[in-house]
């Protein structure tokens, strides 16, 4: 009965109270749950015990019963056969049977009454138990979720403080210094004209007009020379 009556205690808390003075409520629930259920084991015992008490004494009468019985049966047949002497006898220990059975009645009808009742109570304790365990998988998937959006606020509080800013800032100032030095180096490009391959082309035009002027005095001095 203790035992119940401690768990009984446990569960009508207020766990949410507990919870709130735990450091880490998961953790506080788990141990809470392994704890009722190591209880729960424990009362089961108890009435297991009291269930195996209420037997032995219901076998105990009836064994008693039966002795008185036997003994009014050969008590009746020692008074047939003229022998009132083991009749006496046999009343006798009748009588101190039947009176043993009649104690170990009184004993079995308080016994039956106490396991019942404990029965009862050890019902409604699971009952409340698995209340409690449902209880403890929402508790806990509350408190993960409330977890993830503390970390979630605290990380965009730190995005979004001026000096996280300022550093992206500074970073796309720098992509855009890049971007128009890149652009100004394409644009000298443009300027001599390609490049050094634009700059080898240009030769290369020049050394061939000078090839054909060679060819054109060439072919005027010839032509002198005919006329």
């Amino acid at each position: 009965m203790g035992m119940i009556e401690r768990m009984t205690t446990l569960l009508k808390s207020n766990i949410n109270d507990l919870i709130d003075k735990a450091e880490d409520p998961e953790k506080m629930l788990k141990q809470l749950m392994i704890d009722m259920e190591r209880d729960l084991i424990e009362v089961r015992k108890e009435v297991a015990l009291a269930i195996q008490t209420e037997k032995r004494l219901h076998q105990q009468l009836s064994q008693n019963l039966k002795q008185a019985e036997g003994w009014e049966d050969k008590a009746t047949l020692a008074l047939k056969s003229g022998r009132e002497d083991l009749a006496r006898e046999a009343l006798s220990r009748r009588n101190t049977h039947q009176q043993t059975a009649d104690g170990f009645k009184g004993q079995w009808e308080t016994q039956s009454a106490n396991v019942e009742v404990l029965k009862k109570q050890l019902g409604q304790l699971e009952g409340k138990i698995n209340e409690a365990r449902i209880k403890k998988d929402l508790l806990v998937a509350r408190s993960r979720q409330a977890k993830a959006q503390e970390q979630i606020h605290k990380t965009m509080g730190k995005i979004g403080t001026s000096k996280a800013l300022s550093a992206f800032s500074r970073m796309e100032d720098k992509v855009n210094e890049r971007e128009a030095l890149a652009a100004a180096y394409g644009d000298m490009n443009l300027l001599d004209g390609g490049g050094s391959g634009s700059l080898d082309s240009e030769f290369a035009k020049l050394a061939a007009s000078s090839s054909v002027d060679d060819d054109l005095a060439a072919l005027k001095a010839k032509l002198n020379t005919d006329t």
